[in-house]
């Protein structure tokens, strides 16, 4: 497919039945080219591949930021996570509206450790106007401490998808048009960080943080954003094709452990409406 001269500097993406048309920005050669550390105790790798968060009981943790805002993206980050006995820590991938926090947009990926030999959980959220209460969650299909993992978020004006390794495992598409309300409105940064929830993290805060295992250090690599440009460009989606659908369906039949739209004790009165919609 051809695409036109004045989408210079753009790429068409196909994935997953999903094709966008955008200017595409790639951290080069070095991760830090894309990512900034913001805060606490992390490094870059001495040939700029890999940044590492740390994470002991004096420092709290660390984190980093992408230099760039987006409105409307996909990202794609590899990321190994805390082995062993990580009970208590939180590894995370996140887009996050800067300014209020009483009325952010927030596309929230979060891997609560665990116990030796249990798994991790994928904590996933979303934020519009400062409201979340859109919590799914899942367990792995793999190890994912062994070796380093794709984790994608895709944020279009059609829908928001959370992929593991090229298979979507959740979507929320934008039903504005019927009232329900969608992260359209702020541009977000792209934030990662290893951090201590030993109150809430691990089986509900029953398991604590074993601070003898410290430091705990979460890897990451391989950072690419693909956003709309600023500069008037299209951008164009589409539905995922029937593949992508099966491969979701695979994914939250086998994997997926929470979803807000089956919790009746929680939503006592009928789930939010679009868990009803198509």
């Amino acid at each position: 497919m051809a695409v036109s001269s004045k989408m210079e500097a753009c790429v068409l993406l196909v994935f997953v039945g999903l094709c966008i048309a955008a200017r595409t920005v790639v951290a080069g050669g070095r991760i830090d080219d894309g990512l900034v550390l913001d805060w606490g105790h992390g490094n870059v790798s001495p040939d700029g591949q890999v940044i590492s968060l740390y994470l002991d009981r004096d420092s709290g943790g660390s984190g980093f930021r992408s230099k760039d805002t987006y409105m409307y993206a996909r990202t794609d980050l590899q990321i190994k996570l805390v082995p062993n006995n990580s009970a208590g820590t939180v590894t995370t991938c996140y887009f996050m509206s800067e300014g209020s926090w009483a009325n952010h947009d927030e596309i929230d990926l979060e891997f609560l450790g665990n116990l030796s030999g249990q798994p991790y959980t994928l904590h996933t959220n979303i934020y519009i106007n400062g409201t979340g209460q859109k919590e799914q969650q899942f367990h792995l299909w793999f190890d994912p401490t062994t070796d380093f993992h794709t984790y994608s978020i895709v944020w279009t004006s059609l829908h928001i998808l959370v992929l593991v390794d090229g298979t979507p495992i959740r979507e929320l598409k934008n039903h504005a048009d019927r009232g329900v309300a969608y992260p359209s409105s702020q541009r977000m940064r792209l934030y990662g960080s290893l951090w201590d929830a030993e109150d809430w993290a691990t089986q509900g805060g029953r398991v604590k943080t074993d601070w003898s295992m410290a430091p705990f250090v979460a890897q990451y690599r391989n950072f690419t954003a693909t956003a709309s440009s600023p500069g008037g460009y299209s951008y164009y989606d589409q539905e995922m094709d029937a593949t992508a659908q099966q491969n979701m369906k695979w994914a939250r039949d086998n994997y997926m452990v929470y979803n807000y739209c089956a919790d009746t004790k929680r939503f006592s009165n009928g789930s939010p409406p679009e868990c009803y919609m198509p």
